[in-house]
């Protein structure tokens, strides 16, 4: 009978399952995948130089392919614990992410050895399943229902702990399968009926999409159901990719993080048919300040929990939202709602005039909104940018341009400071052949900032765009706001981040005035190297979001 090693049996359950590209940061814990990832040679290796990092590249490299981002968390304890805040993130996205974490020997556990820590226990809250393997004849199939379970459903991240002398076990050869994975079908023929009648009943319709339409890859469902209805779309946050920009049906992003126009057609519709979205906090405040109170809902999503549960639905769905859109297609018909069109058009056009009177604002510091103008004008249409949390990314969430499908990726609801570096080299790996560029903050850079440098060694460009106010934004614009302009804590002065990516051997563009960043970003994508434009941006330009919570700190 064959042996192989419990390395040797890892590596052929994630070729089997097509996993091209996995990311990590070697550690001692699991040395035999290394080799086995050596010899078969099938599967490429991203090393990050943190964990964390690590993680967010391979969440975004799962959110391109539509597969499980697997990462390896090879050292046990401090390596494990530091792939937290990633699995965090991934949870709050609906990411599929398999963390293969290393852990201390069977042998050794319970006796507070060296590097121990209860990791079960730490992950268990932020993913879908954390558990150890506790056998070598067990982690292959073990390692199989983490793929299936973080693909399956609402897509999660699953930690699997596997003890270090398992990696090292022999077990008899394995010729593992792709894993099956059932996908869920459209609604009931009955459920599309009652949509379709509410519809084509409406005055005020507006379709609300989200997430949904990324994992099932249903953008062309999306836009043929807006174009047959002639009723506006407006997109959850931080998808506003799941229509073309400038697509005459499309609002954009609503909410909070969106603009007044698609905040106004979810506030003021008489039916709101909600697809792939949950209508969650970061989109709606779950507040009637952004879904009116009187709406009728039909609410559409993969998880059966998330139906009507921030809203009443009038009619609630668990289904597949894209393959919910293509059944309405041909079920629904074109609603009488001639007034509702005209008045979106008028304020889409009104919405498009500003934004461009805004690329044309020419003071010094240059204004964020003249800086993300001038990136919407010269970003390539196949282009995805990756997004981070805080102030100028705020002001970024529903001015960007994004014309090909899968071309966003952002924190959503972890709102994560300093995701958008390592997030970039993820996407850059799934899609090497798009441009990728990343736009953060000074503040946010500064979490990853060393990654460009696994960037430019792993050779896979990125250009970042770091708009510098020198502050922490956010917090800042409350400060001042709220608490009387006194500021603690909020201003911050970086370093040199264009010359720093010349140190780590990429390139680096710096940008102070108006004009001056669309040439640049044309420049640093046209190069083919790992670039940062380091743009310096007026301090003052700061928009507030959460008024509800300093309010009392105001009054009092």
């Amino acid at each position: 009978m064959t042996m192989i090693n419990g390395g040797e049996a890892v590596y052929r359950v994630l070729k089997a399952n097509k996993i091209e590209t996995v990311f990590g940061l070697l550690g001692g814990s699991m040395l035999e995948l290394y080799d086995a990832m050596y010899h078969g040679g099938d599967i490429a290796y991203v090393g990050a130089r943190d964990e964390r990092a690590a993680g967010h590249m391979a969440d975004a490299w799962a959110r391109m392919t539509g597969k499980p981002g697997v990462v390896l968390g090879a050292q046990a304890g401090p390596g494990v614990v530091n792939l937290v805040t990633a699995v965090a993130e991934a949870h709050l996205a609906y990411s599929p992410l398999v963390v293969i974490a290393g852990a201390i020997t069977r042998v050794d556990q319970a006796k507070d050895t060296f590097q121990e820590v209860d990791q079960v226990a730490l992950f268990a809250p932020i993913c879908k399943r954390s558990v150890m393997v506790p056998d070598p004849s067990r982690l292959a199939p073990m390692l199989e229902d983490a793929i299936r379970l973080a693909n399956s459903g609402r897509r999660g991240p699953v930690v699997l702990h596997v003890p270090r002398d398992l990696f090292a076990a022999e077990i008899p050869a394995i010729d593992p399968e792709p894993v099956n994975i059932a996908r869920p079908g459209p609604a009931a023929p009955s459920d599309i009926g009652a949509i379709a009648d509410l519809l084509s009943n409406a005055e005020r319709p507006v379709i609300f999409a989200g997430g949904g339409f990324r994992w099932g890859r249903g953008r062309e469902a999306l836009t043929t159901l807006a174009e047959m209805l002639e009723i506006p779309v407006v997109a959850s946050t931080g998808h506003a990719d799941i229509m073309r920009h400038g697509h005459p049906w499309f609002a954009g992003q609503a909410g909070p993080r969106g603009n007044l126009v698609a905040s106004r057609l979810t506030k003021e519709a008489d039916v709101m048919v909600v697809l792939g979205a949950r209508l969650g906090f970061n989109s709606t405040f779950h507040s009637n300040d952004y879904v009116g109170a009187d709406t009728r809902i039909a609410h559409v999503d993969i998880d059966g929990s998330a139906v009507g549960r921030y809203f009443p639905a009038e009619i609630a769905v668990q289904a597949d939202a894209a393959q919910t859109a293509l059944a309405l297609t041909t079920a629904a018909s074109k609603p009488d709602a001639d007034m509702w069109r005209a008045a979106f058009k008028q304020d889409m056009a009104a919405l498009t005039a500003e934004r461009a009177d805004e690329a044309q604002i020419a003071t010094l510091p240059m204004h964020p909104r003249r800086a993300l103008g001038e990136i919407r004008e010269a970003i390539p249409k196949d282009a995805i940018v990756t997004l981070d949390t805080g102030n100028t990314c705020l002001q970024a969430a529903d001015r960007l341009a994004h014309y090909a499908p899968l071309s966003l990726i952002t924190p959503l609801d972890f709102g994560l400071v300093g995701f958008g570096l390592a997030a970039a080299i993820g996407a850059k790996a799934a899609a090497p052949d798009r441009p990728v560029v990343a736009i953060m903050g000074d503040g946010a850079i500064g979490y990853t900032m060393i990654e460009i440098q696994t960037a430019v060694s792993q050779g896979l460009p990125i250009v970042i765009v770091v708009l510098d106010n020198e502050a922490w934004g956010a917090e800042k614009a409350y400060q001042q706001e709220y608490y009387g302009g006194r500021l603690l804590g909020a201003e911050i002065l970086s370093p040199r981040f264009d010359k720093f990516a010349e140190l780590c051997g990429g390139r680096g563009i710096w940008v102070d005035g108006p004009g001056e960043m669309g040439p640049a970003l044309t420049k640093a994508i046209a190069s083919g190297e790992t670039t940062v434009i380091q743009c310096k941006i007026d301090p003052g330009a700061l928009m507030t979001l959460r008024k509800d919570l300093f309010k009392a700190a105001k009054e009092g």
